[in-house]
C-alpha cells in the first residue's frame, strides 16, 4: 500500500499555526514510507472563501519549507483539489445515498429545528436530533417539494448503541450513537458539508491515513458509517492533540498569535517555527530539542507522539528561535534581516511616508523604526488624553480590533472607513478615536497616518498590536466581551 496524507485547510482566514502543526505530521508520516502528501483546499463555505486566503496559505506552508506533491497549484492525478471545483461529485454521492436510503431529504425549517431540540430538552432527553424526529412523510414532503421549499440532505444515524473507532494512538475509542446528530451532507445551497467532502475526496484522492485534530474525533462515527455506506475502506485514522495555551485551553487568538504570517512578521525562523510545532506532542528519540525538518522526518515515528495536550508557549519559541540564530553565520544573519523587513521592496514602500517628516538620516529611526519592530513597548501612560480615560480607549480598541478581524480586505480606505463608523457611532471625534490607535500601532500619537501604517505593516502585526494594547489597558473578561459584543453589534446596525 502507498502511503499518502493530506492536509485540508480551510481558506477562510489568517493562515493557523494549527494547520502547519497538522501538515507536518501529515508530511512527516508520508515521507517515512516514501508516500505522498497531499494539499487539498475545502472552500465550501462560500461566503467566507477568499482567493486571497487560499493565496496566503500557500505561501506560508511553503515559507516553512512544508511542501506538497499533489495540490491546487501543482496539479496531480485526482484534480481539481479545491472543493468548490468539485462540486458535481458530491451530488452524484448525496443523490446515491438518498437513493439507496442511507440519507434522506429533510424539509425542515430553522424555527421547526429549534422547536424539536426544545421538546427533546423537556423530555430530559440527552441526545441528537435522530431521522424520525426530522423526517416528514411523504404527504407533506411532496407538498413541500411542490412549493419549492428548501431542503437539505441528512445521513440516516443509529439511535442508540456504541461506535467503535480504531485511532493510531488511542486504540480502539468507542462513541455513542445518541449523541451523533443525522448530520446534513449537503446544504439547501447544493454545497457539501465537511463531511461528505471529506470521505468523498479521501477515498477518490486515496488516501491512506488521515492525520487531524483530537477535535474530529467526535466526528469519526459519522465517518465510518459514511464509508460504509458506499462500500469502501476506510482510512485508517490518528487524531493529534490539539495545541493549547499557557492555561491548557485550546490556543485561540483571543490569548497567543495563532497566525504564521504573525510570526514570520515578527522575525521568527521558518526552521524555528517548524522545530518548535514539531515538539507539539513529539520528540526525537535522543530527545534534542533543535533539530531540521530533514531531521525530524529521518527520524520520525508517529508513535512517539503524546497524547498530553502540547503547550503553545511564545516564550519557548523565542528561546529557540535564538538558538536558531545564533547559529547563523554573519553573513546568513544579513540575509535573513533583509528577507525579513530590510529588503528593497518593504523599506520603498515606507519611505514616501516619511520622508516630508526628517531633516536627518538618523531622524528615520524615530519615525519609522515601528515598522521594522515586533510589538511596541507600550504602558497605560502612553494612552493618557485630556478628554478620555483608559477605560474608554480599551473599549474602542477592542471595537476597532473585532472591526479589523472581520475585514476581509486590507486597504487604509477601509480601515478608516471602519474606524470613521465607530468614531461616528460612540459620538466621538475621528482624532481622539484613533488617538489610542496610534499609541497601539506605532508606539506614539505622533507618527505618520496611522491607516498608512497598518496596511505597511499587514493584517496579522496591526491585529497583534491592537490586541496587546487591549491586554495593556488590563484586558477584556469574559463576562465583559459578550457584553461589548451586543454593544459592537449593535452600533455597526445603527451605521447600516
Amino acid at each position: 500500500m502507498t502511503v499518502r496524507t493530506r492536509v485540508a485547510p480551510s481558506p477562510t482566514g489568517d493562515p493557523h499555526v494549527g494547520t502547519a502543526y497538522i501538515a507536518l505530521f501529515n508530511r512527516c508520516f508520508a515521507r517515512q514510507f516514501g508516500g505522498q502528501f497531499i494539499l487539498r483546499i475545502e472552500d465550501t463555505d462560500q461566503t467566507r472563501s477568499t482567493d486571497a486566503s487560499e493565496q496566503t496559505i500557500l505561501d506560508s506552508l511553503r515559507w516553512l519549507g512544508l511542501e506538497w506533491d499533489e495540490g491546487p497549484d501543482v496539479g496531480g492525478p485526482h484534480a481539481p483539489y479545491r472543493q468548490s471545483e468539485r462540486g458535481d461529485l458530491y451530488r452524484r454521492h448525496a443523490e446515491q445515498l438518498v437513493e439507496d436510503g442511507h440519507a434522506f431529504k429533510c424539509y425542515r425549517s430553522a424555527e421547526e429545528l429549534d422547536v424539536l431540540r426544545a421538546q427533546l430538552k423537556e423530555r430530559g432527553e440527552n441526545r441528537a436530533l435522530k431521522p424520525q424526529d426530522l423526517e416528514l412523510d411523504a404527504a407533506e414532503q411532496a407538498r413541500r417539494a411542490e412549493a419549492g421549499a428548501p431542503y437539505v440532505i441528512r445521513m440516516r444515524v443509529p439511535v442508540d448503541g456504541r461506535c467503535a473507532i480504531q485511532d493510531m494512538l488511542r486504540g480502539e475509542v468507542e462513541l455513542d450513537w445518541a449523541l451523533v446528530d443525522a448530520q446534513i451532507l449537503l446544504k439547501s445551497d447544493g454545497m457539501p458539508t465537511y463531511h461528505l467532502a471529506n470521505v468523498v475526496d479521501d477515498h477518490l484522492m486515496e488516501i491512506s491515513h488521515v492525520i487531524r485534530g483530537e477535535e474530529w474525533l467526535n466526528s469519526a462515527p459519522k465517518h465510518k458509517l459514511l464509508y460504509q455506506y458506499f462500500g469502501w475502506e476506510m482510512p485508517q485514522l490518528c487524531h493529534m492533540p490539539l495545541l493549547r495555551n499557557p492555561d491548557k485551553s485550546k490556543l485561540s487568538k483571543r490569548k497567543n498569535p495563532t497566525s504564521i504570517n504573525f510570526y514570520r512578521r515578527m522575525g521568527y525562523l521558518p526552521e524555528a517555527l517548524v522545530n518548535y510545532l514539531g515538539r507539539m506532542g513529539w520528540s526525537m528519540p535522543d530527545e534534542r530539542e533543535r533539530f531540521s525538518l530533514d531531521e525530524m522526518q529521518a527520524a520520525f515515528d508517529i508513535q512517539r507522539v503524546s497524547l498530553g495536550g502540547p503547550v503553545f508557549d511564545v516564550e519557548k519559541l523565542s528561546w529557540l528561535n535564538g538558538q536558531w540564530l545564533r547559529e547563523l553565520s554573519d553573513e546568513q544573519f544579513l540575509q535573513a534581516l533583509m528577507g525579513w523587513a530590510f529588503n528593497r521592496e518593504y523599506v520603498m514602500s515606507v519611505l514616501p511616508h516619511i520622508k516630508q517628516r526628517v531633516e536627518t538620516l538618523s531622524d528615520v529611526v524615530d519615525r519609522a523604526g515601528f515598522c521594522f519592530s515586533g510589538l511596541p513597548a507600550i504602558t497605560e501612560a502612553d494612552f493618557e488624553h485630556a478628554r478620555y480615560p483608559a477605560e474608554d480607549m480599551k473599549v474602542w480598541l477592542q471595537f476597532y480590533l473585532w472591526a479589523c478581524e472581520a475585514r476581509r480586505d486590507w486597504q487604509r480606505d477601509g480601515l478608516f472607513a471602519d474606524a470613521k463608523t465607530l468614531a461616528d457611532a460612540l459620538d466621538v471625534k475621528i482624532k481622539d478615536f484613533l488617538f489610542p490607535v496610534f499609541v497601539a500601532v506605532a508606539g506614539t500619537s505622533a507618527s505618520f497616518s496611522v491607516v498608512d501604517s497598518m496596511e505597511l505593516l499587514g493584517a496579522d502585526l496591526s491585529r497583534a498590536r491592537l490586541r496587546h494594547a487591549v491586554e495593556v489597558l488590563g484586558g477584556v473578561s469574559k463576562k465583559q466581551t459578550k457584553k461589548l459584543e451586543k454593544e459592537f453589534s449593535s452600533l455597526f446596525q445603527q451605521t447600516d
